[in-house]
């Protein structure tokens, strides 16, 4: 692997790929521990494959937005460092894969150079910020959520309060009251309001899906637009500091508010304020642009193709005249022949602004009524006008077995035969937007299984030979209420993977013959209730009678096993310690800049990293663990302070700590922090290098 300079004009994402190319290298050098490096790696959108040797890479579009050389860069990309597909997921990211490590800081720099960025697409960070595909067209909508979704990125893009959380942190910004972006799902939700003329956001906080998904918790009925960035801030602080970091499964925001209660929550983060770079925060909401109306009305034809397509994909934008086209995309995969034939002969028609849906579809903007005949007819040969597309007869599903390490079973091919259950037996499902299927690979529900009124995730059962098979876990009851709430599925029964098109059909024949006119599915389920169900699919169970062929998933050739991937290996063994001291002084190294370049609050937060990564690195050579910023703070204490091995001129550790929120973010305060931090680094360093001496 060789070194390389890019040719961008920003430094600071120069910077970010020409360390990403050197922590690549120090870690094939075995300097940097594994852990360590994937982090590193996870925040820069480098995600380990199913596959060794290989890498996912996720490329962040801020509320699914791309332009057309966006759009053509990415296909490029696909070609020249992947395989050409491109995959548009349900956080309205793309993921390419099967990427060398050695080549994304190569990549990276490629799509910089059209604006788009893999930072802190993955890992334990703030994740794309997601919103309705309509915004800004939505003819509900009481304003654009846009600009605010924008500003929410770039503002925490790069951020020091939001890079190596305990675990990974999710927002989304609904155009109205329909709640598009599900806002009850995620850790912070802003559905839009206007009260007494002013603009605000009904904000919704510790919501999330995986194995044990909870819905969030109303924040604020109306919050001043002003006030979005200072609470978003506010929030992440209190994550960052009380978060769960040992166990994965217990770290995210809805852990932490569960564990120390909501009014709590609401205290610390009301408690916070003071600290905060900005106590109020305008974002500039641009003019909405003046379009001349186009005369024509929109026309059905004679093709009932064309019509049903027309029926079930298009609606009118609140711009008169204008219509928005969602673009049904199988599975979220669009090759990238595709891409560049279809942005070639669609340009004329659309908007420069496509977005991703969180149905892994397109929405293209702005298309006038005369122009609709000629956008179906370029859909349609590359085979792309599918009816349905925010309907049953679309299945969400995430790459499961394909490609994920995490994945236990198929969740694509499967989606395949689901989808071909409806088209030839249920068709009329096509106009059918209250019944959402969604399958993932395994619980951790990034096809959103969990808030589908159908949901499927990958399991596996124990034949009675003692063979293992592929099963499918069904879901029955979730969905979108509308304005902040939002249903989770009840988990009904475990059955064989080849029998999932069986239950699917068992399940709509009997809402068919049963349901009562204009009953929707969960208000039919609410009403049968769980049990009536599992009694419906309990026949699907028997084992006894499965064949060879059910050993085998579900676009396989071979018998399944419950394998997982496994990740990189640096096959060496580092000094966790010293490596912890070491990315302590990378720490001190970026608040001296962040104060030489007037970023106070940075370079203040900066030096609070000091203070705990030092700390924790201390209380590792100790042997002592703790599971959080703030325990290992108090612990510090303890261990330390109370020992008199450490002393703070008649402070204790955590009084000198956490003058971090106690104080406003001066320039006197945050040149005295890094003053502080500088001296206990070199204490800390010293210490550590008496023990190792100690032990020799």
């Amino acid at each position: 692997m060789q070194s390389f300079r890019t040719e961008l004009e920003n430094p600071l994402v120069e910077k970010d790929i020409v360390d990403l190319e050197r922590k690549i290298r120090l870690f094939r050098e075995g300097k940097i521990h594994e852990e360590k490096f994937r982090s590193l790696r996870l925040a820069r959108g480098v995600y380990g494959q199913r596959q060794q040797g290989v890498q996912m890479v996720r490329i962040k579009l801020p509320y699914g937005k791309m332009t057309f050389n966006q759009w053509k860069r990415i296909a490029d990309i696909s070609d020249e460092y992947s395989t050409g597909n491109l995959h548009l997921t349900t956080r309205q990211d793309i993921q390419i894969h099967f990427v060398s490590l050695d080549r994304t800081p190569e990549l990276w720099a490629k799509l910089e150079q059209d604006d788009i960025t893999l930072r802190e697409a993955c890992g334990n960070t703030v994740r794309n910020v997601t919103a309705s595909p309509t915004a800004g067209i939505d003819p509900q909508e009481p304003f654009d959520v846009t600009p605010y979704a924008d500003a929410t990125f770039r503002y925490f893009l790069r951020n020091p309060i939001c890079q190596e959380m305990g675990r990974k942190f999710k927002i989304s910004f609904s155009s109205s009251d329909a709640d598009t972006a599900l806002s009850y799902m995620h850790d912070l939700g802003f559905v839009p309001k206007i009260k007494d003329g002013q603009r605000g956001f009904k904000v919704l906080v510790g919501g999330g899906l995986g194995a044990q998904p909870a819905l969030a918790h109303l924040y604020h009925e109306f919050l001043p637009v002003d006030q979005l960035i200072p609470t978003v801030e506010a929030v992440l602080r209190i994550f960052d500091r009380h978060g769960e970091r040992n166990s994965r499964h217990k770290a995210r925001l809805k852990f932490l508010i569960a564990k120390i209660g909501f009014d709590e929550f609401k205290r610390l983060v009301t408690e916070e304020w003071t600290a905060l770079k900005s106590k109020t925060y305008t974002i500039e909401a641009p003019a909405e642009a003046v379009l001349e109306t186009p005369t024509t009305s929109l026309a059905y034809g004679t093709d009932e193709v064309y019509n049903q397509w027309l029926k079930s994909n298009v609606f009118p934008q609140k711009q008169s005249g204008y219509y928005g086209v969602f673009v049904r995309v199988p599975l979220g995969n669009i090759h990238s022949e595709t891409s560049r034939n279809l942005i070639g002969q669609i340009e004329p028609y659309v908007a420069n602004d496509v977005r991703v849906s969180i149905n892994q579809g397109l929405l293209f903007r702005f298309v006038k009524a005369e122009d609709l005949p000629r956008v179906y007819e370029i859909l349609a040969a590359h085979e792309l006008a599918q009816p349905g597309a925010n309907s049953t007869a679309n299945i969400t599903a995430c790459p499961g077995t394909d490609t994920c390490n995490l994945a236990i079973s198929d969740s694509t091919s499967i989606s395949l035969e689901l989808e071909k259950v409806i088209g030839q037996e249920f068709p009329d499902l096509i106009f059918n937007n209250d019944i959402l299927i969604k399958i993932s690979g395994c619980m951790n529900a990034c096809g959103q299984h969990s808030m589908a009124q159908i949901g499927l995730h990958g399991s596996s059962m124990k034949a009675p030979d003692k063979r293992v098979l592929p099963a499918l876990q069904v879901l029955l009851g979730g969905g979108t209420l509308g304005d902040g709430s939002g249903r989770v599925a009840d988990k009904v029964i475990k059955i064989p993977s080849k029998r999932g098109p069986q239950a699917l059909r068992w399940i709509l024949n009997d809402y068919e013959q049963n349901a009562t006119d204009g009953e929707y599915f969960n208000d039919y389920y609410d009403r049968q209730g769980e049990k009536y169900f599992y009694g419906i699919l309990k026949p699907l169970t028997d084992l006894s009678t499965v064949v060879d062929s059910d050993f085998v998933d579900w676009g396989q050739t071979e018998s399944f096993a419950t394998e997982i991937g496994v990740g990189e290996c640096a096959s060496v063994i580092i000094d966790l310690v010293a490596t912890l001291l070491f990315e302590t002084e990378e720490k001190f190294d970026w608040a001296e800049q962040a104060l030489k370049e007037g970023r106070y609050a940075d370079s203040i937060y900066y030096s609070y990293s000091v203070f705990v990564s030092g700390a924790k690195a201390l209380l590792l050579d100790k042997s002592v663990s703790v599971s959080t910023q703030h325990a290992v703070i108090k612990e510090f204490d303890k261990q330390f302070v109370e020992s008199g091995e450490f002393s703070f001129a008649g402070q204790t550790f955590t009084e000198r700590v956490l003058q971090i929120n106690q104080l406003e973010p001066s320039p006197e305060f945050a040149e005295r922090f890094l003053g502080e931090a500088l001296d206990f680094l070199q204490r800390a360093k010293a210490f550590r290098e008496e023990a190792v001496a100690a032990k020799a």
